[in-house]
């Protein structure tokens, strides 16, 4: 039924029937909105959401585009907290088979046991507990794709009940005989070394190759320092969306954690964003304000914070990609684009500055209420409004 029918239908039919065209005209627009994204091939989770300009993500952007087309297994390799899961998804949605499935699996959490049934699934009876026939997730996953995260956590049992699954395109569900037909793309992820695993003999060999018809190496946020400007932006712009709170951060702070090692990679910038955004609610931080290991420029010492800001944009090639949440030192706090809740904003600021007067003061009111510049009776009442106990 196309729209124009059914605006047609609905100014012509009574009110208590038109609940039931409004249903009807939601569901003629999810599948037009279904069939544009065919048309268009435009993924819902592709390459805009793995963040960067820098050489190195440029070569990862090349070859999720080149190997996502074709059926070919990937091993996905990298430390903690680039990415791994971003590009599993990316390359789900640049497939050709971005509407089925992408299911998940991460085999460190699971035991071997609990491993061999969640990915073959089991029949009734198998053990103990099996009360009924379960799917597992190489069934659940059949037609699109299957992210087997940590696959450097699998026991040697599962190994080989793997390897088949890749080799044959069967599986055998736990207790049965029967072999059930697969077509599932399989991407594997881990943060281990499984040349190394192979060699002490933890890590089939024939499975390794198995998986390692196209890796990509993902690289650590510290061999791509240029991109963290642009991270911090996405950050902030993705909790402004959410109503998460929002804040800039100066050329000095930026530059600061330019100079960091990130062994948590982007998560580790992600939680230091959302830690800074709770501390200092729509203001603007300065170096000075980071967290002590986050701290490598001294903006009240010798360093000059109008060099830091040349060599900011010299990060950029001098594009001014980096300047939308940045702020020069001696910026004014962010008003957000809808505005405040200016009575909330204080109470919240008010709040936070209680506590780090308290937290700076090892708990001693008398001298919080000296940091505050206020009576020590104020800082009790407010401490007992905002529910603040010192720690």
């Amino acid at each position: 039924m196309s729209l124009f029918v059914i605006k047609e239908l609905f100014s012509t039919v009574p009110c208590a029937d038109q609940s039931k065209l409004i249903e009807n005209k939601n569901i003629a627009l999810e599948h037009e909105n279904q069939e544009l994204r065919k048309q268009t091939g435009k993924p819902l989770h592709g390459l805009d959401r793995l963040i960067g300009n820098s050489p190195a993500m440029a070569q990862i952007h090349s070859m999720i585009t080149q190997i996502a087309p074709t059926r070919a297994t990937v091993l996905v390799q990298g430390e903690s907290g680039t990415g791994k899961e971003l590009v599993a998804g990316a390359l789900h949605a640049l497939s050709g088979r971005p509407a089925e499935k992408l299911v998940t699996v991460n085999c460190a959490a699971l035991s071997p046991q609990l491993l061999e049934s969640e990915l073959f699934g089991h029949e009734k009876g198998a053990f103990t507990g099996a009360t009924q026939r379960r799917i597992g997730r190489f069934e659940q996953a059949n037609g699109g794709t299957l992210f087997l995260d940590e696959i450097g956590e699998i026991d040697q049992a599962t190994q080989v009940k793997l390897l088949r699954a890749l080799s044959e395109k069967t599986i055998e569900r736990v207790g049965s005989n029967t072999s059930v037909k697969i077509d599932v793309r399989v991407i594997a992820a881990t943060n281990k070394n499984l040349r190394k695993l192979v060699a002490k003999g933890e890590f089939r060999e024939d499975l390794y190759y198995r998986l390692n018809v196209f890796p990509i190496e993902v690289p650590s946020l510290r061999d791509r320092v240029e991109d963290i400007p642009l991270l911090i932006n996405e950050l902030i712009s993705r909790m402004e969306k959410e109503k998460r709170g929002s804040l800039r951060m100066n050329s000095a702070a930026i530059m600061s954690l330019c100079r960091h090692d990130w062994p948590g990679n982007v998560r580790e910038l992600a939680n230091l964003v959302e830690r800074m955004a709770i501390m200092f609610p729509y203001g603007v931080v300065d170096a000075k304000d980071l967290p002590a290991k986050f701290r490598y420029i001294d903006t009240q010492g010798g360093d000059e914070p109008n060099g830091d800001e040349q060599d900011l944009h010299s990060l950029d090639g001098g594009n001014g990609l980096f300047g939308i949440n940045i702020a020069s030192v001696d910026s004014r706090p962010l008003l957000p684009t809808d505005g405040i809740d200016l009575k909330e904003y204080i109470s919240s600021l008010e709040q936070s500055l209680i506590e780090q007067a308290l937290d700076d003061s090892s708990g001693v009111v008398a001298r919080a209420a000296e940091k505050l510049q206020i009576r020590r009776t104020t800082l009790v009442e407010k401490m007992r409004k905002y529910e603040v106990v010192r720690r």
